[in-house]
């Protein structure tokens, strides 16, 4: 019903920028917060940061002032811009949408997307 896609990983030394794009598309009547989480090896998914359909923002500390999300809620997509990367920073990066659907029940349903990966390198 909702497909969420993401693009943007890499490979980058520490200090340098990667750009994240995720769009989510699908039976969608409204897409509420978006946000990116992040899985290293053998740690559990954190959250990175979230973003609110009227552009309320939200990070982790570790992130703060180095990443920025924003949205373009006319494409129903989440972009996360992260710049002065660490190595700590390596990890598959996740795209997380809250959506309720076109089926007329107002309910609303969490979609992921299929994670990209961000390595930094030292």
């Amino acid at each position: 019903q909702v497909q969420v896609v993401e693009s943007g990983g890499g490979l980058v030394q520490a200090g340098g920028s990667l750009r994240l794009s995720c769009a989510a598309s699908g039976s969608i009547f409204r897409v509420n917060t978006m946000g990116w989480y992040r899985q290293a090896p053998g740690k559990q998914r954190e959250l990175v940061a979230t973003i609110t359909s009227t552009g309320i923002t939200r990070y982790t500390d570790s992130v703060k002032g180095r990443f920025t999300i924003s949205r373009d809620n006319t494409k129903d997509s989440v972009c996360l811009q992260m710049n002065s990367l660490k190595p700590e920073d390596t990890a598959v990066y996740y795209c997380h949408t809250e959506v309720i659907l076109t089926d007329g029940l107002g309910l609303q349903y969490a979609y992921w997307g299929q994670g990209t990966q961000v390595t930094v390198s030292s």
